[in-house]
């Protein structure tokens, strides 16, 4: 899965597979560039921060967010210290286009010391996953061969299960909670993960592929289709407590963008306009937040340092 995603995003347009949510309406950056603002002065407005996307797609939702952060808070766009987090040549183009500013990072580990906010829309379900099965004679863990999936005899994951469930383990993502967890509790910070899957862990095959926009064979054609799996949110907000930081979440997306005021950010953009475009801007406030569209099957998990207050959107 690391190989094939890694194959794809190099030579491949993935907004011509699918449609994320900075890309389906601005509010979205907006939103989450005000939530960053006010982030910032709950750290007690430190006088450089590092402001970091992971998997920041063309750079929409940093785009949006800085224009809401110059408009609010012109002391933190000074403040900022501009990173993202991509591994892709042909994405890095267009970020660059749309970010001027911004420096690139591999991984977490490229950006600069010091007090970070970190942003992650739809980054951690592309991360490669581990799928177990277990059978009546034991553990087996799925693996790749000749173009099809065979099962090999394995030690147990770290979840119970009843015979013929399968569990997933993402431990890229494991990883990578555990590393930011530990950053913002040593340095100060905040870090926001936007992605889809249950808010409870729980069994079952969720590996996916998109070709051509269409669903497909994950083993069909290696490398040209878009690879991902629902993230365990339960798993890493235990993960992130247990390496130093508190959690918020994971909560509904709908919930979370509603709180933050989607649908009056809607109508203020809608004000003056042409019915039909006020009328588009509505219903893109309502694909992102309505529980029967986008709203649901999102989920917002903020991992913080333990001495910041409970950050916007999230229920006290």
């Amino acid at each position: 899965m690391a190989r094939a995603n890694a194959a794809y995003y190099a030579i491949h347009d993935p907004f011509a597979d699918f449609v994320t949510a900075p890309e389906i309406s601005q509010m979205f950056g907006e939103l989450l560039g005000a939530w960053a603002a006010q982030v910032w002065q709950d750290m007690g407005s430190p006088h450089r921060v590092v402001l970091a996307e992971a998997g920041p797609g063309r750079g929409s939702l940093m785009a949006d967010a800085l224009r809401v952060i110059a408009k609010l808070t012109p002391d933190f766009l000074a403040a900022i210290d501009l990173w993202l987090i991509e591994t892709s040549p042909l994405l890095r183009q267009a970020q660059a286009s749309a970010l001027p500013r911004a420096q690139f990072a591999d991984d977490l580990y490229g950006l600069p010391s010091g007090p970070l906010i970190l942003l992650a829309n739809e980054f951690l379900d592309a991360l490669p996953i581990r799928q177990f099965r277990h059978t009546a004679s034991g553990w087996a863990e799925r693996w790749v061969q000749n173009g099809d999936f065979i099962e090999i005899p394995s030690e147990p994951p770290p979840r119970d299960a009843d015979d013929g469930d399968i569990i997933e383990r993402c431990q890229a993502a494991e990883a990578f909670i555990a590393a930011v967890a530990a950053r913002v509790a040593a340095s100060s910070g905040a870090a926001l993960f936007i992605d889809y899957g249950p808010s409870k862990s729980a069994p079952g095959d969720s590996l996916q592929a998109l070709l051509g926009g269409k669903p497909a064979n994950p083993l069909s054609a290696p490398g040209s289709a878009d690879l991902t799996a629902h993230v365990d949110f339960e798993t890493l907000a235990n993960i992130a407590a247990a390496s130093g930081a508190s959690t918020q979440g994971p909560l509904a997306q709908g919930s979370f963008l509603s709180r933050l005021g989607i649908y009056q950010r809607a109508q203020v953009l809608a004000r003056g306009k042409e019915p039909k475009l006020a009328m588009r801007l509505m219903a893109e406030a309502n694909r992102l937040a309505d529980p029967t569209t986008m709203g649901s099957l999102f989920k917002v998990l903020a991992v913080m340092d333990p001495k910041l207050p409970l950050p916007p959107g999230f229920p006290e």
